[in-house]
């Protein structure tokens, strides 16, 4: 009776082991020192990314935030192919309060943009609207990344979004590059095809 209570711990701790294991590998150590699995090459090929969230306002050189009397709720659906050197490209549609950015109901392929990834897993990726679509050229938004699921998933915030054009809150104005307080975050999942990376 006793081996049988002996097996029974002995499996058991080796599950326990090995997703000690799986965790500490997926993760890049205890506190992220070293030993992690990611690198740029990591995200190579064409993610899907759902997005939500509110621009509430527009922060001042010394980050405070000027809130907008109302803020406006942001929804998008974009396509990102990585290049897994640093690089990509993104299409997306997307609406601001119930109607479509820029006005246009298709598809925005004017954007590309850079990413890094640390061994840990944690990164950033800067996202740059070009010239050609309804949304105007320069626009960018900077959003810090964790790369899950074996590289399969992205899960990220946006930690700035700017405009080159003029805009307002009560109290508060910018002529040019101004920045917005936004509260964005976004999914993306590695696209499969009949179930093949």
């Amino acid at each position: 009776m006793n081996i049988r209570y002996l097996g029974i711990l002995s499996a058991t701790a080796a599950v326990v082991l090995l997703s000690f294991s799986g965790a500490v590998q997926a993760g890049g150590g205890r506190g992220g020192d070293g030993g992690g699995t990611c690198s740029t090459a990591t995200l190579n090929g064409a993610y899907g990314f759902i997005g939500h969230g509110e621009i509430l306002g527009l922060l001042d050189p010394s980050n405070m935030l000027h809130p907008f009397t109302t803020p406006s709720i942001l929804d998008d659906v974009a396509l990102i192919s990585f290049d897994g050197k640093g690089t990509f490209t993104r299409t997306d549609f997307g609406s601001i309060n119930g109607v479509p950015k820029g006005g246009d109901t298709g598809f925005n392929p004017f954007q590309s943009g850079t990413y890094t990834v640390n061994a840990d897993c944690t990164g950033t990726m800067s996202v740059v609207y070009t010239a050609g679509g309804s949304v105007p050229a320069n626009v960018e938004t900077d959003l810090n990344i964790v790369i899950v699921d074996d590289g399969t998933q992205i899960e990220s915030v946006v930690y700035r979004a700017s405009v080159p054009f003029a805009q307002s809150a009560p109290g508060y104005s910018c002529s040019m590059n101004c920045v917005q307080g936004v509260q964005e975050s976004f999914e993306g999942k590695k696209v499969s095809v009949h179930g093949f990376r």
